[in-house]
């Protein structure tokens, strides 16, 4: 593989650094990778290459990502159920976000949340880790 410009390397750094920061603050929104080319002035192959060679990732995989992070501290700390957790990071079937969430955190929402829940919160018959 060729030798990158430092050039090159730096405006790819940049791309991805401001992806990153639209994707951190709008992860709830309907986000694709054309909108955020547009947005921070690049075509969506050069935004693809900067995901790809800076963050070793794609746009697709750091957004769900991102919303899968904040979802999870929402089922932390939060009294919401699974549908709200759902429409707040940017999901419109509850269903399709249980699937997502499992995926990443390897157990569904709500076993998710009743590992998180500090103390008396717990369900009875959950296992307490030693």
């Amino acid at each position: 593989m060729p030798t990158q410009r430092p050039a090159t390397i730096t405006h790819r750094t940049s791309l991805f650094e401001d992806a990153l920061a639209i994707v951190e603050r709008e992860y709830p929104s309907e986000l694709s990778l054309d909108d955020i080319a547009h947005r921070v002035a690049s075509s969506r192959r050069q935004l693809q290459r900067a995901y790809a060679e800076i963050g070793s990732t794609t746009f697709r995989h750091h957004l769900t990502a991102v919303r899968m992070e904040r979802a999870a501290e929402m089922l932390a700390s939060r009294s919401l159920t699974v549908r709200e957790v759902a429409h707040r990071v940017g999901y419109r079937q509850p269903a399709q976000f249980a699937k997502a969430f499992r995926r990443h955190h390897g157990v569904a929402p709500s076993a998710y949340r009743t590992s998180a829940m500090p103390g008396p919160l717990r369900r009875v018959d959950a296992p307490i880790a030693a």
